[in-house]
């Protein structure tokens, strides 16, 4: 069914360049509320790791034993399972406190320069690449994602989180607005999982229908594969962790 609402939006737009249905406060429409609000689910259990620690892998004993209770802490006042933070801690630098990305990530949380400068203010932080502090920003950053897709259900709640947290927001609002253009659940992750790959400069036709500039609005998107396989890596690390730690 999707495939074949693709293929009639692509011959609509072939008929109708330059038509843009979906306008620029059409987001908007689709339940999404930007304003920040309690989490959708409790923190988990703060009890020590340290009687599960033989059933993980050396590296992340490790990481439990040095900022298990920064990881716990700052999970808690945001209202994270803190397993969650340690399974996107292991996805995003492998616990390397200095690992830095080509692209400049750095750190545990693998914060960028551009995102980084926002938190510092935000928290009155000087130095977030002391590891403390970088997972104390990196979990800033994921509640401030997560307060974006209030409304929808828990789990997709939390992929949204991860995918924006990954791909950046605005490729997750792309995929949403196009989700709502071809009638799917914008709040919902299997129908953005679908979406990230249409924002490819291949459906380039599709585009000129949905945004007045003819492509998406971050701009053309090629790295949809590794967004939703990085979502799934941080969900399969965190399944682990919730059967090996309480």
């Amino acid at each position: 069914m999707l495939k074949q609402r693709i293929l009639i939006a692509l011959f609509s737009a072939a008929l109708l360049a330059g038509c843009t249905p979906f306008g620029d406060g059409g987001l908007r429409k689709t339940g999404l509320d930007r304003s920040q609000g309690n989490p959708a689910a409790p923190a988990a259990s703060l009890q020590d790791a340290g009687r599960s620690a033989p059933l993980i892998d050396a590296s992340t004993r490790a990481i439990v034993h040095m900022y298990g209770a920064t990881i716990k802490q700052n999970a808690e006042r945001n209202g994270f399972d803190w397993r969650l933070v340690l399974a996107t801690m292991k996805q995003e630098s492998r616990f390397s406190p200095t690992a830095e990305s080509g692209r400049g990530a750095f750190g545990l949380m693998q914060l960028m320069p551009s995102t980084s400068e926002e938190i510092a203010r935000d928290l009155a932080i000087e130095d977030l690449s002391h590891p403390s502090n970088n997972i104390r920003g990196g979990v800033y950053y994921m509640r401030q994602l997560y307060d974006l897709f209030k409304g929808a259900p828990e789990a997709d709640r939390i992929k949204l989180t991860l995918a924006a947290y990954n791909a950046g927001i605005g490729r997750v609002y792309d995929a949403q607005e196009l989700a709502a253009y071809l009638h799917e659940d914008p709040l919902a992750w299997e129908s953005i999982r679908d979406m990230l790959p249409l924002l490819s400069r291949r459906y380039d036709s599709l585009h000129r229908s949905v945004w007045d500039g003819e492509k998406p609005r971050a701009g053309y998107f090629g790295n949809a594969r590794e967004t939703v396989k990085y979502v799934e890596n941080v969900m399969a690390h965190y399944d682990e962790y919730r059967l090996m730690l309480n």
